[in-house]
């Protein structure tokens, strides 16, 4: 965990509750946006890509979010059935939207690979818990387009059901989706952005991470947030 970041409890059904971690944004440029963000499938809201992120993040104004899916908060390996996962995520949306810090933000949703998919299947449909108004945006750090090497078995069935703005960014070396792949999925949806970022992994940096902020990740992080505070303002003209 952090020093910076609050730690919190969510309450996700009668018998189980996550931990999240409230990143806060930067007082000097505060946007009023909270930007939910998911894990990976093999990694905890305490890896450095998530910490890296929602440190990133928070320090380019936006207030962040991070949490455990269940079966990670309860030390298990194998990720929960869609729909736990689903609610888990709507649980922490409603969490920010009650938080007395964020109560008056516009909420944006997404995440790493897997949380970025969940986050999207969230958008997809109605959720449970219900939030109005929509998220102003969604945001994927390495969408999972297909699992590396089977290329036919695609996880964007859902994807043009969302109706509001999604921001791809996705390394050229990310074996979850080829470029071509991602700009003919970004090119075909109603609402959405392509970053490539030249030379990245699927965590959006490169293979050897010398001393230092990776140039890769400063650059994802910047599109990501001028992407964010794009969104928000031009939602708020309306």
């Amino acid at each position: 965990m952090t020093d910076e970041a609050e730690n919190l409890t969510v309450q996700v059904n009668d018998k189980e509750s996550v931990t999240a971690l409230l990143y806060p944004a930067d007082k000097k440029n505060r946007a009023g946006v909270t930007v939910v963000l998911g894990h990976g499938a093999g990694a905890s809201q305490a890896s450095g890509f998530m910490r890296m992120y929602a440190k990133g993040l928070a320090a380019r104004g936006l207030d962040v979010m991070t949490f455990n899916f269940v079966y990670m908060e309860q030390g298990r390996s194998v990720p929960d059935q869609k729909h736990k996962l689903e609610g888990c995520f709507e649980a922490v949306i409603e969490t920010a939207l009650k938080h007395k810090k964020l109560k008056n933000n516009r909420v944006v949703i997404g995440g790493k690979s897997m949380g970025g998919r969940i986050a999207s299947m969230v958008a997809a449909h109605p959720p449970a818990t219900g939030f109005d108004p929509p998220p102003a945006g969604l945001i994927f750090f390495g969408y999972p387009l297909h699992p590396p090497g089977k290329p036919q078995q695609r996880r964007d069935a859902h994807l043009p059901k969302i109706r509001v703005p999604m921001l791809f960014l996705h390394g050229t070396r990310d074996p979850f989706g080829s470029p071509d792949e991602m700009t003919a999925l970004t090119g075909a949806l109603q609402r959405a952005e392509l970053h490539v970022v030249d030379g990245g992994d699927h965590s959006l940096t490169r293979r050897s991470r010398k001393a230092g902020p990776d140039p890769l990740l400063v650059s994802a992080l910047d599109a990501a947030a001028l992407w964010i505070h794009a969104q928000v303002n031009g939602a708020m003209r309306q």
